[in-house]
């Protein structure tokens, strides 16, 4: 009976720790996000809580398009992740002087994403050459007949970027480009930038034979391959 005693007070203390274990788990697993949306210095906010296992983000994109300032765009967003975080930063310079840059962030603390103390780490855009040349144009109709761009800085790979942008509602444009890149801008895939497009990106070492490309008629393919 003195055993039988002493396993059922050994498992009714196992039991009490499993569940206040538990409680004390479930009760770190949620934590706040900042969550804000701002278009060119122009802000939302609606804050509200995630789970700590998947992490608040901060990101910022900035879209800058010399001598028209009207299609310059710098979008930063900080909320709950959906998905497991994961980071990611890179810069590119694509045909006509088009530069984007993207920073993705995580991190797994309460409001630890707030824009007000998030310090903003985008590749910076260097001016001295690095020795590679590339192919470089961008297009928004499919049309993209290359001309040579020197690279600068660490963008050092040559890209190629072929994805799709919707417009009113269920149509799109294809969107083709070529230019100078950071490494870390090489193979992605099916991802989301300036919120309405989604893009593809293949890298090589430069100095690639410059190539026309035309595919007007090619929107729809490109929907279902990237969507």
């Amino acid at each position: 009976m003195g055993v039988t005693m002493s396993w059922s007070s050994i498992l009714k203390s196992l039991l009490a720790v499993c569940i206040f274990t538990h409680l004390s788990v479930s009760s770190e697993e949620r934590y706040g996000c900042d969550n804000k949306k701002c278009y060119n210095g122009r802000c939302i906010s609606n804050p509200k809580t995630c789970e700590s296992s998947k992490g608040c983000f901060y990101h910022v994109q900035e879209l800058k398009v010399p001598n028209v300032l009207s299609r310059s765009l710098k979008i930063k967003e900080s909320s709950c992740s959906k998905d497991e975080c994961t980071e990611l930063a890179f810069s590119a310079t694509l045909g006509g002087q088009w530069k984007f840059s993207y920073d993705h962030q995580c991190c797994y603390t309460d409001q630890c994403n707030r824009m007000s103390k998030h310090v903003e780490s985008l590749p910076s855009f260097q001016p001295q050459p690095n020795g590679v040349e590339c192919p470089s144009c961008y297009s928004e109709d499919g049309e993209c007949k290359p001309v040579p761009l020197k690279c600068t800085g660490e963008e050092t790979k040559c890209i190629e970027v072929i994805g799709t942008a919707m417009i009113n509602g269920p149509l799109c444009s294809v969107i083709r480009g070529m230019g100078c890149a950071t490494v870390t801008s090489c193979g992605l895939k099916n991802l989301t930038i300036l919120e309405n497009a989604k893009i593809d990106t293949f890298c090589s070492n430069g100095s690639r034979p410059l190539t026309s490309f035309s595919s007007a008629l090619t929107c729809l393919f490109l929907m279902k391959a990237l969507l």
